[in-house]
């Protein structure tokens, strides 16, 4: 899917911006809700509570060649639905330790069933006599579908049409698409939860829509029992009790020829920190991404798997063991990874509140747990994890991409992205609006991979060689030693993501310069829209008489702290570097560590600690690590 789109001329390329003062008020969605409520007896409340949860009443620009969830009302539509291919895109070795390199996979899973939860669509059709076409693309005919799905639900379950909210307790529970009781009664109390309290806000296309608070609304329990969902199975799980998580065990098994899959024992945080928790998403679905854990040929691993309709939560791994998922083996073996159904390209309609809400919950929790910041230096994406050596950095994956609303995420974390400092502060934090920074992408549509992007909202920001919209993008010599940047959905060379820190290299007017990639890298940041806050801290540069500073992928110890026992790893800086003038923004000290750990058996297992001194910057998309002999440490004001 990742295709060169040759572009003969770039003009300009411009972001679609919607303002408050712009939308319409009181706005056609709000009046759809109201007309499809009173058309299908359903309390305009509890429609309105369902849609919060699937879509924060977002209509994606309709998406109409993907097979997930459309629309406010989240229809699905998996008409493809043969199984995962879990990160097809890139050729990573999740594992990322050259000492045990992972084959690719043997065969491709067979096709699965398709759920219902993944065929909504097909009885809102039925059900209202609206085509596929215009359920996914028409944001009124979406939500008629889901009223008439909640009025169907509500039907089955012989609970009344009622006008009382709480009476449709049950058929919310069933909107979920879960089989599993705990998941539907959370993903209910969630909706319950979000009427009582009240919502409003700008949707993605600019439409005001709002929810009233109903205080005092009493749930009525008893129609959640006449769906026979199958009980929780929690025994074990690390998980919060506020979340729908249960324990689907990934195989651990040794295999012929010495070999063992598809994880590490480990006994983090006893023998090893766990320093990082990345985000990931699937590239495929929940179903059968749950059944490649459970495959010890499978070459990849991960501790969470999280659901999209509803957010339930599959934990696979314990967080004491070390899971196969990052790409890079010194992140691996500091990290817990969590994916997430859904696809890259396809983010906006498989990132539901619903996924956002429990996700957030569930890394809070750990965060907690294991002392890791609440950053974005250490709350990574898939897409900031470095490569370990010059030959890896093309091949890294780039998950979960631009669509991923990391401001939001943050304000779920109880720890949102804040300024720091006065306009002209010597860093910044990349925060544009995400729902009006919508820059121009190419690669969503799987059909047809060099077509343009519906605009969509992002958290990304492109980066130039000037300060002009028809500049050229910034350069990734690791990325693409030869050639250009691209402008595709899965090409983050010239990007910076919401909630980064960058050292400010330049200003010009509205545009701003930071350091990326040992270049000035520069990007539109008007003060009457700004796409990044002043953010004070500490930066490192090069100490004086030193020329260029290598960075490297992973901080491991120096040749002499090896025992006998265990081979030397390299320190092999990567291809990048960066010069006197230039700064980057401090993460903090990083651990000078390697986990030997290349059997079956754990008490083989050890960790190499040594005396080198890294630290963790912010050098372009993805973090990388310099070490500190070679950096001067200043604060940036």
């Amino acid at each position: 899917m990742r295709r060169a789109l040759a572009i003969a001329v770039v003009a300009f390329l411009p972001l679609v911006n919607i303002t408050a003062a712009q939308a319409e008020e009181p706005g056609d969605r709000q009046q759809a809700f109201a007309a499809a409520a009173k058309e299908f007896q359903v309390p305009e409340s509890v429609l309105l509570g369902v849609s919060y949860l699937e879509s924060r009443w977002d209509a994606h620009a309709g998406q109409p060649s993907n097979d997930a969830g459309f629309g406010p009302m989240h229809l699905t539509d998996a008409a493809a639905f043969t199984g995962s291919n879990h990160h097809g895109e890139g050729e990573e070795d999740p594992r990322g330790d050259e000492t045990r390199p992972l084959a690719a996979p043997a065969e491709t899973p067979a096709p699965t069933e398709i759920p219902a939860s993944l065929r909504t669509m097909e009885k809102a059709s039925q059900l209202t006599g609206e085509s596929h076409e215009k359920l996914r693309t028409d944001a009124a005919a979406n939500i008629r579908g889901g009223a008439a799905l909640l009025a169907d639900y509500q039907k089955s379950l012989g609970a009344p049409l009622s006008d009382k909210p709480g009476e449709w307790y049950g058929a919310v529970a069933k909107y979920s698409g879960a089989d599993e009781s705990e998941a539907a009664k959370i993903f209910a109390d969630e909706v319950y939860a979000t009427i009582q309290d009240g919502a409003e806000r700008v949707t993605d296309d600019g439409q005001k829509v709002a929810l009233p608070p109903v205080p005092g609304l009493e749930k009525i329990e008893k129609w959640l029992e006449k769906l026979g969902l199958r009980p929780p199975r929690r025994d074990g799980v690390e998980c919060p009790a506020s979340i729908s998580c249960e324990w689907i065990p990934a195989a651990y098994q040794q295999l012929p020829n010495d070999d063992y899959g598809h994880y590490d024992l480990s006994n983090r945080p006893v023998n090893q920190k766990v320093d990082y928790i990345v985000i990931h998403d699937m590239e495929g679905y929940f179903g059968p991404s749950v059944k490649l854990n459970q495959d010890p040929k499978w070459p990849g691993s991960w501790h969470y798997s999280v659901r999209s309709s509803d957010g339930h939560i599959a934990q696979q791994i314990k967080t004491k063991d070390v899971g196969w998922q990052a790409g890079n083996w010194y992140i691996n073996s500091k990290s817990i990874g969590i994916e997430h159904e859904g696809f890259l390209a396809e983010g906006s309609t498989w990132y539901t509140e619903a996924m956002y809400r429990t996700s957030a919950k569930l890394v809070r929790y750990l965060a907690l747990r294991h002392g890791v910041p609440l950053d974005r230096a250490h709350i990574l994406g898939h897409d900031n994890v470095p490569g370990t050596l010059p030959t890896t950095v093309k091949g890294m994956h780039e998950d979960p991409g631009p669509f991923w609303d990391w401001a939001h995420y943050f304000e779920l974390l109880g720890a949102p992205l804040h300024q720091f400092g006065g306009p002209k502060s010597g860093s910044v934090m990349i925060k544009p609006d995400f729902a009006t920074n919508k820059p121009y992408f190419y690669g969503c549509d799987r059909k047809n991979p060099e077509a343009a992007c519906p605009p969509l909202s992002a958290q990304s920001i492109w980066l130039r060689t000037e300060p002009r919209a028809d500049a050229p993008l910034v350069k990734d010599i690791g990325k693409h030693p030869t050639g250009d940047s691209l402008y595709s959905v899965y090409d983050h060379s010239a990007r910076a993501s919401t909630g980064q820190r960058f050292a400010v290299a330049d200003r010009q007017g509205d545009w701003t310069a930071i350091w990326y990639l040992g270049q000035k890298a520069w990007f539109h940041n008007p003060a009457s829209a700004p796409t990044a806050v002043p953010s004070m801290g500490l930066v490192v540069t090069p100490k004086p008489g030193l020329a260029t500073v290598p960075v490297y992928g992973r901080a491991y110890p120096e040749k002499e702290a090896y025992p006998a026992d265990i081979p030397y790893q390299a320190v092999t800086p990567l291809q990048y570097t960066f010069s006197a003038g230039e700064k980057y923004t401090l993460a903090g000290p990083a651990s000078t560590e390697y986990y030997r750990a290349v059997t079956f058996d754990l008490e083989s297992h050890k960790v190499v600690r040594g005396q080198t001194k890294y630290l963790e910057i912010q050098f372009g998309h993805r973090v990388m690590f310099v070490k500190a002999d070679d950096v001067n440490v200043t604060f940036s004001g």
